[in-house]
């Protein structure tokens, strides 16, 4: 086997952490080659050593057999190195043309060639499989063709080795298969792709090899084909994890969420949810199952105040919620973990213990008057760290700092010690490990078990069904049907989810029912 990357003792230390301890890592030419771990293990910082973003206090690392120093990501592409990270570095109102040759564009005398530009996307598009118009706006597309996007970018500048950070992580179950036999198609011609991850399910799928991190250190390297997920799940973690969400039979009690007709707009004034109407009661967690783009998100933003709604009606234990601020939203008793951590979870450059308290800061014992009771604070926020496991040195980093899936913690945390009536989660588990994982799913049972109403909007299928008691299909803006989980199955909901009827479709497939 060819070894196209090699990194040997790679250490890194950041202040209060060592993030990489003394990590051997290898690539070889046309594999896929997972780093698994926990969120904060350090996989993402070691590949942004690989790509020139961060440099290693300790150790070498050989790319085709030669050392290389690389200390900056144009060192990297030179070396045929590119980097698809987690959050896309897109300009959105870019076309995708535009996008992929920004930097490198062809000219004809002093101008950008566009038109040279669109035929030698669609000549690399057409080479790996990926179908796309060059001419569609980013802001336009789904996030999978924005990743589509990325990784075409990385391959027009030459990228023979494609770091891939969580790639799956923002995509449908339908965007993850195509995924898969995009790296099949990148393998077979010759290039050789590492995936950031800690999603079981695909490593088995996609993987030739994985390399486990726990901690900063290297655990084990295993070929795929040699293990399972249980296994894996136990050298990630460092135990054994429970796979599997275990609850009682839900005890449902008075309505606290009723929606009647409810409209509303996207940001072009295009109407993207329908008359949808809805229930969900204490003690039962109703899950939002629907293919990415059906009105999810509008749905969402509407209930929570975020945006206007254009007609309809919104009960929390029959007080009027409709069109209210977000702030008169959350004092009727909701909490709300969105699905964009970044952009409404958290206030990235303040510190965890300021984030701890975002939309309780008005309150008691946070607020003494207009100033706040910081020893309160911090030992608020230094009790969800502890029990809800956020890996940091201290409450004073800022929110920036933490990994993606420690960010999901501390919202979930601050979230649930809001003590809502009904609790709004989206996308819960994005961007998590197995054990945070099982550990946040075990948190919404819990909150369930306690009589709370819980509505969960997820596009993992798999999640949606391990927590839900009822399941209602959203479809083109609307709810199209409603399904006890315990009548519920892949097939069912897949049908439902493309838009058809389970009255008109009497199919069976072996295997999903």
């Amino acid at each position: 086997m060819t070894k196209v990357v090699e990194m040997k003792g790679i250490t890194k230390i950041f202040p209060g952490t060592v993030a990489n301890d003394n990590v051997n890592f290898d690539l070889n030419k046309s594999e896929t080659h997972v780093l698994l771990g926990e969120n904060g293990a350090g996989k993402t910082t070691l590949m942004n050593i690989l790509y020139g973003l961060y440099q290693q206090e300790k150790g070498e690392i050989y790319v085709n057999g030669q050392l290389a120093k690389i200390t900056n990501p144009n060192d990297a592409i030179k070396l045929g190195i590119g980097m698809v990270h987690q959050h896309f570095m897109l300009v959105h109102n870019f076309t995708v043309a535009e996008n992929i040759v920004l930097g490198i564009e062809p000219k004809k005398g002093l101008k950008v060639d566009m038109k040279k530009a669109i035929e030698d996307v669609k000549a690399i598009a057409s080479k790996y499989g990926f179908n796309i118009d060059p001419n569609e706006v980013i802001e336009d597309i789904t996030v999978g063709k924005q990743q589509k996007v990325e990784i075409l970018k990385a391959l027009y500048r030459g990228a023979d080795i494609l770091i891939l950070d969580e790639p799956t992580a923002v995509l449908t179950p339908q965007e993850i298969d195509e995924l898969g036999v995009i790296i099949d198609n990148l393998k077979a011609q010759g290039k050789s792709v590492i995936l950031i991850t800690h999603k079981l399910k695909e490593v088995m799928k996609m993987s030739d090899r994985v390399t486990i991190i726990r901690r900063g250190k290297v655990t084990g390297t295993v070929n795929t084909k040699d293990t399972n997920i249980d296994q894996l799940a136990e050298l990630m973690v460092g135990r054994k994890v429970n796979l599997v969400v275990d609850k009682d039979e839900a005890k449902v009690g008075r309505e606290i969420l009723k929606i009647e007709n409810l409209n509303a707009n996207d940001n072009r004034k295009i109407a993207v949810v329908k008359n949808l109407n809805l229930t969900v009661h204490a003690g039962e967690v109703v899950g939002i199952a629907g293919v990415d783009g059906n009105g999810q998100s509008e749905f969402i933003e509407a209930l929570t105040g975020l945006r206007k709604a254009t007609s309809g009606k919104i009960t929390i234990n029959g007080k009027d919620i409709f069109n209210k601020s977000p702030r008169m939203v959350m004092e009727s008793g909701v909490g709300h973990v969105p699905e964009d951590r970044h952009k409404r979870g958290l206030i990235l450059k303040y510190s965890l213990f300021e984030n701890s308290i975002l939309g309780i800061h008005r309150t008691k014992p946070f607020s003494k008057g207009v100033v706040l009771n910081y020893n309160e604070v911090r030992k608020h926020c230094n009790k969800l760290i502890e029990e809800f496991d956020v890996r940091t040195p201290n409450d004073e980093v800022m929110a920036s700092a933490l990994s993606g899936g420690n960010q999901q913690k501390l919202i979930v945390a601050r979230e649930i010690s809001k003590d809502p009536e009904l609790l709004i989660v989206c996308q819960p588990t994005r961007g998590l490990d197995v054990g945070a994982i099982e550990y946040i799913h075990k948190r919404i049972i819990k909150e369930r078990d306690n009589g709370k109403a819980v509505l969960l909007v997820s596009l993992e299928l798999d999640e949606v069904m391990s927590l839900s008691d009822r399941i209602a299909v959203m479809y083109d803006g609307q709810i199209l049907d409603i399904v006890d989980r315990k009548d519920a199955t892949e097939l069912k909901l897949g049908i439902l989810m493309a838009g058809g009827s389970l009255k008109d479709d009497k199919k069976e497939v072996k295997g999903l029912e």
